[in-house]
């Protein structure tokens, strides 16, 4: 009986691990996209100063375009065993947590550029550049906020996984006690 519980609780501590790496491989993804709305925004408000020529904010435009495709790639890239966290369309991944069934569930944070609201920001214009603004610090928020949900589930798996890995310790332990124990009854 122990063995069978001790093999439940392996398989529950590989569920565990593979739910942990595909949440980091998401908190590091949103990372990343986190460090390029950081670049995105140095674009954005160069292109917000008055007098800029057509040419420079063309420029700017093109920089700011190549950082946020640069946020889709990220995004769709952001894949741990066919499970990507921060993909339009993604949906929750319930990690096993219990032998018994208990799951962690772990949301799905939307990071492509049209779930943050800047897939249509244009630099060419004073107008657009300052909508742009506005869009780009929305778009840092619903990262940051992203990466603190994303951040809360690796720490709740990480807790579960240590607990479970302590657990069948104990119970391996247990195991090799009671063979100790029937071997020396057995020799007496």
């Amino acid at each position: 009986n122990l063995k069978g519980t001790i093999a439940g609780d392996t398989a529950v501590q590989t569920a565990l691990s593979t739910g942990e790496s595909a949440v980091n491989v998401a908190v590091n993804a949103g990372q990343s996209i986190s460090d390029l709305l950081t670049q995105a925004k140095a674009k954005i408000v160069e292109a917000n100063q008055s007098g800029l020529d057509a040419t420079s904010r063309t420029a700017l435009h093109n920089d700011f375009a190549s950082l946020r495709s640069q946020i889709d790639t990220i995004v769709a890239t952001a894949s741990f065993n066919g499970t990507n966290l921060i993909d339009s369309g993604a949906t929750t991944l319930n990690v096993l947590s219990t032998a018994d069934g208990s799951v962690i569930a772990v949301s799905a944070q939307g990071l492509t550029s049209s779930a943050l609201g800047i897939s249509a920001a244009d630099l060419t214009t004073s107008g657009s550049a300052s909508a742009a603004l506005t869009a780009i610090n929305t778009a840092i928020t619903t990262v940051a906020n992203a990466l603190a949900a994303l951040g809360s589930a690796v720490s709740r798996i990480e807790d579960q996984s240590t607990f479970t890995g302590k657990l069948i310790d104990t119970l391996n332990a247990g195991v090799g006690d009671l063979v100790d124990v029937d071997l020396a009854q057995e020799s007496a």
